[in-house]
């Protein structure tokens, strides 16, 4: 018989697999760029933070769980970021559909100012 932690180890990583998998379908699935981004950035850290506690628990190591930590804290700090940069150039470049905007907050943003010239 198994140790329980490493079960448990073991249906983390199967979670998190599962969480990485859906995110990467929904990448290439979805048609239009907010939910691509809804799916590259939500399940996708959701499953790499598991899959790092998941190691740290069947190595049983402090060092290691030391190394993961920043590892995960940087993921969560990256990926809104890119995603709110990738989702902003796209409104840009006018591949989202304004129509299916709730609220446009960079309406604004798009007209050319008045001491622009243009």
């Amino acid at each position: 018989m198994t140790d329980p932690i490493d079960i448990i180890a073991l249906l983390l990583i199967l979670i998190g697999a599962l969480l990485c998998l859906t995110a990467a379908i929904g990448l290439l699935r979805f048609r239009d760029v907010p939910t691509r981004l809804h799916a590259a950035t939500k399940p996708q850290v959701l499953g790499m933070m598991l899959i790092c506690v998941a190691v740290a628990l069947s190595l049983r190591s402090w060092p290691v769980a030391a190394f993961l930590l920043p590892v995960i804290l940087i993921q969560l700090a990256t990926a809104p970021l890119s995603a709110h940069m990738i989702g902003r150039q796209a409104y840009r470049n006018g591949t989202i559909d304004e129509a299916d905007l709730v609220v446009d907050e960079l309406r604004l943003s798009k007209e050319t100012p008045p001491a622009a010239g243009g």
